[in-house]
């Protein structure tokens, strides 16, 4: 199976298999984030990993330079924070490549990249699977929500962009920067529209 066949095929992968529903799935090392916090592997970290901008490459921390790709030979946390990084300064394609890598496809960080790094392409219904499938693991995950409900504000779906922000302030209130970017996220997408 190809990647881009996998990509495209893992949120309703994860719906079909009743994620969505509430199954259980494994745990990652990883701590969550709380009702009022954002997984700091998703934010800017003090000091952010070294990356590979070469595609095919990854950040090997034992030899201190870029690697050839390869399933296993980097752990999760390493790749997480990569894709992440990559993710934030712009480079989805390369960030999507290197969550794939990871062993826990049911991390919701990395499903949360994953939804990021696909709405930041356009591919819209494609991020939005991948932030649900986020969620059905972590519902308190805030920073998965306000980038859900950025999507569906992006697409025209104001309603539901309002409902992921009355989720947040349930669990962080109307301070947490979560809240406040979707805030405006809505107000700038219904600038002129209502």
């Amino acid at each position: 199976m190809s990647t881009t066949m996998f990509r495209l095929s893992l949120p309703a992968a994860f719906l079909a298999a009743g994620v969505a529903m509430g199954a259980s799935a494994p745990a990652f090392a990883m701590s969550m984030p709380s009702s009022n916090q954002q997984n700091s592997t998703d934010t800017k970290s003090t000091k952010p990993p070294p990356t590979c901008l070469k595609k095919g490459t990854v950040w090997d921390d034992k030899q201190k330079k870029c690697v050839a790709q390869k399933k296993g030979n980097q752990s999760d946390q390493s790749l997480l924070e990569q894709g992440w990084r990559l993710a934030r300064t712009g480079h989805y394609d390369l960030a999507i490549d290197l969550f794939m890598l990871m062993r826990d496809r049911s991390d919701p960080s990395a499903l949360n990249g994953l939804g990021y790094a696909n709405r930041k392409l356009g591919r819209f219904d494609i991020g939005i699977g991948y932030y649900q499938a986020a969620l059905a693991i972590d519902p308190d995950y805030v920073l998965a929500r306000e980038y859900l409900g950025e999507g569906y504000a992006a697409t025209g779906r104001i309603d539901l962009a309002r409902v992921q922000l009355d989720e947040i302030k349930q669990r962080c209130g109307t301070l947490c920067e979560a809240y406040q970017h979707l805030d405006w996220a809505i107000s700038d997408a219904t600038r002129g529209v209502e």
